[in-house]
């Protein structure tokens, strides 16, 4: 091993200020592996990128069990990433006006609400299939099991956190929204929405079952969310920050932090919503990052455990979770893009009837997508944010149409898709001539 004499590690230093940044940003882990630049070892080179990246990076008052700052730098990967993020989710801002019509918007935001909640409660262990879930909350039945109640308790957080953005973070609020992430889900009731005790060890593990995070002491609890909520609400640091990356990093601070016996990554990601939508990312409402997240678990811890093992580098979290956020705008477009079409499909085939409401007119277009599908009332009320009557009248005009069935199950009114709805359309249609 060559050694690192004061003359070489200038020399070094100055290649670092000289020498072109990589597009991407390796941790040491992956950069041993790479064949180094000629002249240089892989220690070498590992220094030349480490003195790059210090200068400019910004330090920010979360601190590990030692006290050192946590830092971020915004490099080139991250600089482009925000742009693509801020073109495609800044105010309304490529999102169609399918999405924003009020006709239609309660649609989309509960496909979305109904994805994140299934698959952030997926990431930590619920285990029940998405149709199930899906379900159980359009139709409003009461959960089964405690899987289901964790992904019920997502949903309602979801919404909860769509009418808090314009509230500022208080401890109060984060242990308001760890209580609803953990109704009826705790061994003990009453962990809910408070600080893990000193007697309550929590330690995060690894898939083999080691120990890869200690959060700090439950002491110091009360002081690290007043920072964390300085920092959510912008008063920390004086620099600008930019918003998705403060979104971000309140993200991973809750989740280090780890201040709860349980569901610290979901109250995480409901807090990571609400610092996007309070700072005006409107479709954000329409993401799911965990849906994203669960396709690739291991990187989305691998991102946590670099940023601790190279000197609290936040910047390897900031670049996984600005891609993760770039792919879920992406699956966004695509919903939306085959959903549109499907509207366009089924719209002509309803054209001439001048007959239903809005909400019908929704229903019946995903209707002659799904004979046999089965609807009640609870599930369009749900589904439309209506008052229970409304939907009652609406299904059973529908009925008396002929474009449903109607059945009774027990006391529920049940409302089935024939299976020749696209003939009793035309009939209905013909007869309106």
């Amino acid at each position: 091993m060559r050694e690192m004499t004061p003359q070489r590690f200038a020399e070094l230093a100055t290649l670092a200020r000289s020498a072109p940044h990589r597009s991407d940003y390796l941790h040491w882990d992956r950069l041993r592996r790479l064949a180094p630049p000629d002249g240089l070892t892989h220690r070498e080179w590992w220094l030349t990128i480490k003195v790059a990246r210090h200068h400019g990076q910004r330090e920010i008052a979360l601190a590990d069990a030692t006290g050192r700052p946590f830092r971020f730098s915004v490099p080139d990967v991250v600089l482009e990433s925000l742009h693509k993020i801020d073109f495609g989710a800044g105010g309304k801002v490529g999102v169609p006006a399918q999405v924003v019509n009020p006709e239609n918007r309660h649609l989309f935001l509960a496909a979305s609400l109904i994805e994140e909640a299934i698959t952030s409660s997926q990431l930590e262990g619920a285990a029940t299939t998405r149709k199930v879930a899906a379900e159980m909350i359009r139709t409003g039945r009461k959960p089964r099991d405690l899987h289901e109640r964790m992904i019920l308790n997502n949903y309602r957080t979801m919404q909860r956190i769509r009418e808090l953005k314009d509230s500022s973070l208080t401890p109060e609020l984060v242990f308001d929204v760890h209580r609803m992430v953990t109704d009826g889900t705790l061994d003990d009731p009453t962990a809910a929405g408070r600080f893990r005790r000193p007697d309550e060890r929590v330690v995060v593990g690894g898939a083999s079952g080691e120990v890869v995070h200690t959060p700090p002491p439950a002491a110091e609890l009360p002081e690290r969310m007043a920072q964390m909520c300085d920092f959510a609400n912008g008063v920390t640091p004086d620099a600008f920050v930019h918003p998705v990356i403060r979104g971000i990093i309140l993200h991973f601070w809750l989740a280090f932090d780890h201040p709860f016996i349980d569901g610290n990554g979901r109250t995480a990601r409901a807090l990571f919503y609400w610092s996007m939508l309070r700072q005006g990312y409107g479709p954000f409402e329409f993401l799911s990052i965990s849906h994203i997240l669960r396709k690739a678990p291991i990187k989305y811890v691998r991102s946590f455990l670099h940023t601790e093992t190279d000197d609290n580098d936040l910047t390897y979290f900031v670049v996984a979770q600005t891609d993760v956020i770039i792919r879920a705008l992406r699956e966004l477009s695509a919903y939306i893009g085959r959903k549109t079409a499907e509207v366009r499909e089924a719209e002509s085939t309803i054209r001439s009837l001048d007959v239903f409401n809005h909400r019908q007119s929704a229903l019946i277009i995903e209707a002659v997508k799904a004979p046999g599908r089965r609807y009640t009332i609870k599930e369009h009320q749900n589904r439309h944010d209506v008052v229970y009557q409304t939907a009652r009248t609406d299904l059973l005009n529908l009925a008396d149409r002929g474009v449903l069935e109607l059945k009774k199950k027990g006391k529920e009114l049940v409302f089935r898709v024939p299976a020749d709805i696209g003939q009793r359309l035309e009939r209905l249609a013909g007869s309106d001539e």
